[in-house]
């Protein structure tokens, strides 16, 4: 397991909409963008091989846009590259971290320097268990939102889930607006996350509708 001090207070971003990782989580990317395919190769020579993923956050007035304030740093845990260069890469979360400054420098990517503090407990190795999840009344739920999107799902896999897997990989799957995404990302607990997902899955079967949300 990891620690603050081990992590880089310097580390390469990429800022993409609607992408969320999350700790412990895997995220695959596909990586063809000349400044993309650069942040791997660099990325590739550093110890832990991290990249941060964020969310863009549109300024009036500016043509570049700016960064959320909290994101997640990941490590490349596996890639492969396709003939014409591009590469499939996976990240596999490893803690959030909030966004200090952005360092202007001679690299194609954006970089930034952060901070891991405050985020100690997505490095623990045991998963955070979450007390007050109703899991049968979840998946009831789910079910629901899967009918109404004509989605499928292998519900085996998701019956047998870890209670953390399973919130944190419907958080990062499901089809959220990237503010939501973002709000699903700074929940402080697993808990936290679970009921915010359930909220957001409520308020889309509802169409849009903050009437008769579930509590």
């Amino acid at each position: 397991m990891k620690h603050i001090p081990d992590l880089p207070d310097l580390i390469p971003v990429f800022p993409l909409p609607g992408a969320l990782l999350l700790p412990r989580s895997r995220l695959p990317l596909h990586l063809f963008e000349p400044r993309y395919l650069q942040m791997f190769d660099d990325a590739l020579k550093t110890d832990t091989r991290l990249i941060g993923m964020v969310q863009p956050n549109a300024i009036p007035g500016r043509d570049k846009a700016g960064l959320q304030r909290i994101g997640c740093a990941g490590r490349i845990s596996q890639f492969s590259e396709t003939e014409d260069g591009r590469y499939m890469i996976t990240l596999a979360g490893i803690s959030r971290f909030r966004v200090q400054k952005e360092v202007e420098g001679f690299t194609p990517y954006r970089r930034c320097e952060v901070s891991w503090e405050g985020f100690e407990q997505d490095l623990r190795a045991d998963a955070e268990e979450d007390r007050a999840f109703n899991r049968p009344k979840f998946l009831t739920l789910l079910g629901r939102y899967f009918d109404a999107r004509d989605l499928s799902a292998d519900w085996d896999t998701l019956k047998e889930a870890e209670d953390e897997l399973l919130v944190n990989s419907l958080s990062m799957m499901l089809d959220f607006d990237p503010e939501d995404k973002q709000a699903l990302l700074e929940a402080p607990s697993l808990s936290t996350r679970r009921e915010t997902l359930v909220t957001l899955i409520e308020y889309a079967l509802r169409g849009g509708s903050e009437d008769g949300l579930m509590q």
